[in-house]
């Protein structure tokens, strides 16, 4: 068995949490692990390291290593990466999974795939590899197996699954269902009508399929993606770009004949909204949910994630308050559908909070920007040990880096020097320069950028040990 995680989401429903550059499945919403890490925590008990794949993109490579690399025993060794070349909905990337486990990992055609994304909510663990297992019998069978989880309120932003005849397997008291029809998000009043009927179910994105099965599916349903598959997994990478953007339940699980669905008695969010994630925060007896350093006074069943700063709410009820460094966002409660739109909005702005965090990370460890203005920009760069950020040079901005913490190894030009705390070193414009921790403790810098243009496509790499694109 191998298990895909799809993980190239930008999570724009959970904005300003959420960003383009550092997406949900990364952040650290219930606990001490990502949602990428509990939904690795979760597939182990079924899979082992070696037999998980990861879609990405390019952008969030390192997230993804960063996250796995913090992570037990040797996960980050053994676990697999695959880089979508283009962000091409999740038919491609189921796709370019498919062959990379047939051409790579050496699989045949009965091998069961199991696909999920990674930054989903799902609990009891044990409970949710039960459901797994049995998936993976019911492929056995020819099924194409989606999880379906029994409703408990008319949400209008969930897939519903119409349940047919009861499977004819034997699945230890696990019902399982011929699937009807889908339905994709309805209306308020249509899906208390589902609920009301017993018969629906919310499509958790979740799925399970022998490779043959789901190769023959593609040849019926998209022979664009059934061509591109017969280039094997190099030539698909190449061509990844000519393949049509569609989802697999489009492209597929509408389509197909040969669909089943388990209905999952478990809990399931897929935090697609700061309303389901209400859901999730432990509350007070006033019925709100607190994160960070929050103050309440007269206030009620309401959300409040503070950052940085003391967050005060007055007098206020069934309201969601949210605090970063550089947004404050405030709704009633029930609206947080519309944070899509906002941010859509925000982005034909150009406003950069659509996309950045004040601190952003990279491979080699982050930068926060503490103070920007006409010509400056201040920052504070962390560089972790033995790390180093690319050698490069910048035409428009002149840097002033001060150490204060750890030791830093400076190339300018020709030239390395050694700078300790309470030194410096200046880094004139048109100056090819590297920043260097060759150190065991983290590298803290202030970093002091004067210029004309102080943006961060002001850069020529020359090398650069993380190999990127951008």
């Amino acid at each position: 068995m191998k298990a895909l995680l799809l993980a190239g989401g930008s999570g724009t429903r959970l904005w300003p949490l959420s960003r383009r550059d550092f997406p949900k499945q990364f952040l650290k919403l219930n606990g001490d692990h990502s949602l990428l890490q509990q939904t690795i925590r979760r597939l182990l008990l079924v899979v082992s390291a070696d037999d998980l794949v990861i879609l990405t993109n390019q952008k969030y490579k390192f997230h993804v290593r960063s996250d796995i690399s913090s992570m037990e025993h040797d996960i980050a060794q053994r676990v697999h990466i695959v880089l979508e070349p283009a962000l091409k909905n999740t038919a491609p990337a189921i796709a370019l999974g498919i062959n990379y486990c047939q051409d790579v990992l050496g699989c045949g055609p009965d091998e069961t795939v199991f696909v999920c994304p990674s930054d989903h909510i799902i609990r009891p663990d044990d409970r949710f590899a039960h459901y797994l297992r049995q998936a993976a019998e019911l492929t056995k069978a020819g099924y194409i197996v989606t999880f379906g989880v029994k409703p408990t309120r008319p949400e209008t932003g969930y897939g519903y699954i119409q349940k047919g005849s009861r499977l004819k397997q034997s699945l230890e008291g696990i019902e399982g269902y011929e699937v009807e029809r889908f339905t994709e998000k309805p209306d308020e009043q249509t899906a208390q009508t589902y609920i009301d009927e017993g018969n629906h179910l919310w499509n958790a994105g979740i799925f399970a399929f022998g490779i043959g099965a789901m190769l023959q599916e593609f040849s019926k349903h998209v022979p664009a993606i059934w061509q591109m598959l017969g280039k094997g997994y190099e030539g698909m990478l190449a061509s990844f770009k000519e393949l049509p953007s569609t989802s697999i339940d489009y492209a597929v699980m509408e389509r197909s004949d040969r669909i089943a669905t388990l209905a999952l008695d478990l809990y399931w969010n897929d935090v697609g909204s700061w309303d389901s994630l209400f859901e999730v925060i432990e509350r007070d007896a006033d019925g709100n949910a607190k994160k960070g350093d929050v103050f309440t006074f007269d206030t009620k069943d309401t959300m409040i994630i503070g950052d940085n700063r003391l967050t005060v709410t007055i007098g206020i009820e069934n309201c969601l308050v949210l605090e970063t460094d550089d947004v404050v966002l405030v709704s009633k409660r029930g609206h947080a559908q519309k944070v899509k739109d906002v941010v859509n909005e925000l982005r034909a702005a150009g406003r950069h909070e659509v996309n950045e965090h004040v601190t952003t990370y990279r491979p080699w460890g982050s930068y926060t920007i503490l103070e920007n203005g006409d010509r400056y920009k201040i920052k504070r760069l962390l560089v972790n040990p033995k790390a180093s950020i690319s050698l490069q040079m910048h035409h428009h901005r002149s840097e002033h880096w001060v150490v204060v913490n750890g030791t830093a190894k400076v190339t300018l030009g020709e030239s390395e020097i050694y700078v300790h705390v309470n030194q410096s070193a200046f880094v004139p414009k048109s100056t090819m320069h590297r920043l260097e921790n060759p150190g065991i403790i983290p590298l803290e810098v202030i970093e002091v950028q004067n210029g004309e243009y102080l943006e961060e496509d002001d850069i020529i790499r020359y090398e650069d040990i993380y190999d990127r694109q951008e």
